[in-house]
């Protein structure tokens, strides 16, 4: 038995696809993310790609969840099954079952045990399907895509291998890739003394930056301006934890560590020391982070608790 799949890919080709994809209907309250169908369809991309165009509710239970773990917010519980069900009703997917599938009132989903019993499965809609099965550059197009979409740069490498996508070609999707504002990078390192707030790392090359990037706080797919406000220049290292939920910025710009962070002997040095330590400020203080941004990124960004440790 299928669920309902209104409004299919029309059948005019790749492009039509990934528009379809650049229009998927996340869940909206404000600036609240929700990267659920991203991720999915990110996996299902991965499967795809290496031959498997079905998905049984089983293992995208075990896999989404473990995705929605390490790239999504800190959420307590996590509910593979909504994006599952739901990714229906954007013409994308379609899941059939053994038997009838029973909802709940209000949400009209059905449970993760419910899905179990049932053996549902889910795949492409067949429009989709089409398009991008056997065509290795349009599923790695529909892939950045998603990523472009909902996912800042620096964990576009992590996802891909954790989907099974890091081995495909992303030359030609990286010249579709949204513009953003060429000066923000030079504007927030200028703002920072050319310096990463979080270690101070300040290598130079003659006049080249070694190793610096401009961090947004609230990410720029989520609405976060290209304002110095807005920024942070980071040491790439500390970017990939920022991004990735590992420390944040507390109200009063200290940095906070996240108790979810363990390591070795090289933890102390390289990154719990600078917990509850103050943020290596900007220049000037009307570029320090502004509040609602940090706000932001503590809750849609960091993962559990400000560590102990300390």
């Amino acid at each position: 038995m299928s669920g309902a799949n209104p409004g299919a890919c029309p059948p005019d080709g790749g492009a039509d696809v990934l528009a379809h994809f650049r229009r998927l209907n996340t869940w909206r309250r404000g600036d609240v993310r929700a990267p659920h169908k991203p991720l999915l369809l990110l996996l299902v991309l991965g499967r795809l790609h290496r031959g498997q165009r079905q998905l049984p509710f089983t293992e995208c239970e075990t896999a989404l969840s473990a995705l929605l773990r390490a790239f999504g917010p800190g959420a307590k519980t996590l509910h593979p099954e909504y994006p599952f069900w739901r990714l229906q009703h954007d013409g994308l997917w379609v899941v059939s079952a053994s038997r009838h599938v029973a909802l709940r009132s209000p949400r009209h989903d059905p449970t993760k045990a419910e899905l179990r019993a049932a053996q549902a499965v889910g795949q492409l809609a067949s429009d989709a399907l089409m398009a991008l099965d056997g065509s290795p550059e349009r599923l790695d197009q529909a892939a950045q895509v998603l990523l472009d979409d909902n996912f800042p740069t620096t964990l576009h490498a992590d996802i891909r291998a954790a989907v099974g996508l890091d081995e495909l070609d992303v030359a030609d999707a990286a010249r579709h890739r949204r513009r953003r504002d060429p000066h923000f990078r030079q504007a927030v390192l200028q703002a920072y003394g050319f310096r990463c707030a979080v270690c101070a790392l300040d290598l130079r090359m003659g006049e080249l930056s070694l190793g610096l990037e401009a961090a947004h706080i609230q990410w720029h797919m989520a609405h976060g301006p290209d304002s110095i406000d807005n920024g942070l220049a980071l040491c790439a290292m500390h970017h990939k934890l920022f991004d990735l939920g590992a420390l944040t910025v507390a109200d009063g710009h200290q940095i906070w560590v996240s108790d979810h962070v363990q390591g070795g002997e090289r933890f102390e040095e390289v990154l719990m020391r600078h917990h509850a330590q103050p943020l290596q400020g900007p220049i000037l203080p009307e570029h320090r982070p502004a509040p609602p941004y940090v706000a932001w990124h503590r809750a849609q960004v960091f993962k559990g608790q400000p560590s102990s440790g300390r």
